[in-house]
């Protein structure tokens, strides 16, 4: 009698069999990766960082070989505070937020010299020191009365410095100032004795001019008289002259036995 045949489908061929497809379809899936939009990849070969910088959409690498590391090359925020001195030496403290973006073309060699941390390791430091620098260079009221100055010196110096690290700055956008207290009551003192100033200088303005046009009457009145006198001393009728041409027409209810005021010419 002949001995029983072993089943083909024995635990460990089973098992072997699942590992093998398990494998099969990791490999067959690590052959394409995606880079999605947005994103640039860093191709390593056994960890070396290759020249090559794949863009958005599939890629076909080699499994085991290469692997990828994505790297977002879209606009990003960093905001951050920052305490500095001015050129009076008031500490003031500062808000700013810079978008900013990598060069997607060297995606690669930033990858390679910095990391992912680009952030945190290149444009934090240098927003710091930037904002140090520029701030040095003013007065506290200057801060104030110069912020398109101040802005436009940030923007610059921090363009130039985190261009030479391949990071591209869009825009700086100092957001707030903040002195301390008593700087922000000096501040108030002294717009409150300038408006004063132009309310007494306001002031002093319509005196003068109320005191030239009394002048100017004065002066009026003045002239007048000396007309009135010379007039007398010439006719001594001018005052009869003069009252006729004030006079309304209606003689008086009552006269006393004086002459009238008026000598009226009769006929002969």
């Amino acid at each position: 009698m002949a001995p029983p045949q072993k089943p083909y489908w024995t635990p460990f061929r089973l098992v072997a069999m699942v590992i093998a497809v398990i494998i099969i379809l990791w490999l067959l899936f690590s052959i394409f990766v995606i880079v999605p939009a947005g994103h640039r990849g860093v191709l390593l070969t056994f960890g070396k960082v290759e020249d090559k910088v794949l863009g958005e959409g599939l890629h076909v690498i080699a499994p085991v070989v290469n692997s990828v590391q994505l790297m977002e090359v879209r606009t990003l925020k960093y905001e951050t505070d920052a305490t500095a001195a001015t050129k009076d030496l008031l500490d003031v403290h500062t808000k700013l937020a810079v978008n900013y973006h990598i060069q997607p073309e060297v995606s690669n060699v930033i990858y390679q010299e910095i990391g992912r941390d680009y952030q945190g390791r290149i444009i934090a430091p240098a927003v710091q020191e930037v904002v140090k620098s520029i701030t040095a260079k003013f007065n506290a009221e200057e801060l104030i009365t110069h912020r398109s100055d101040v802005k436009q010196q940030i923007d610059a110096t921090l363009i130039e410095r985190l261009q030479s690290r391949d990071i591209i700055v869009e825009t700086v956008s100092l957001t707030d100032f903040q002195f301390p207290t008593k700087f922000n009551e000096a501040i108030v003192d002294k717009q409150t004795a300038v408006q004063l100033k132009l309310k007494a200088e306001n002031d002093l303005g319509r005196i003068k001019v109320e005191a030239e046009q009394q002048i100017a009457k004065s002066k009026g009145e003045a002239e007048s008289i000396r007309i009135i006198n010379e007039q007398l001393q010439k006719s001594p009728q001018y005052l009869q002259f003069i009252a006729t041409q004030k006079w309304n027409g209606v003689l008086p209810l009552a006269t006393g036995a004086t002459v009238p005021f008026i000598q009226i010419p009769t006929g002969s």
